[in-house]
């Protein structure tokens, strides 16, 4: 879990949600707000697939 909380990435991502649910709360209702919350969750599986992959290249150099 540590991996994640102290990924810049992984916590931007989780930061950017605040401003798609302020924006889905206060803005219109339109397509812009399904492409927000599209493009949140991309970026939020980006970010954990990165975690992820960087964890497994340093198992498999035995830096942990």
């Amino acid at each position: 879990m540590r991996k994640f909380l102290f990924n810049g990435s992984f916590l931007a991502a989780v930061f950017g949600a605040w401003s798609v649910v302020q924006t889905t709360r206060k803005g219109p209702r339109d397509w812009r707000v399904v492409l927000m919350w599209v493009s949140w969750g991309i970026s939020l599986a980006l970010a954990i697939g990165s975690v992820l992959q960087d964890d497994e290249e340093a198992r498999a150099l035995g830096e942990k």
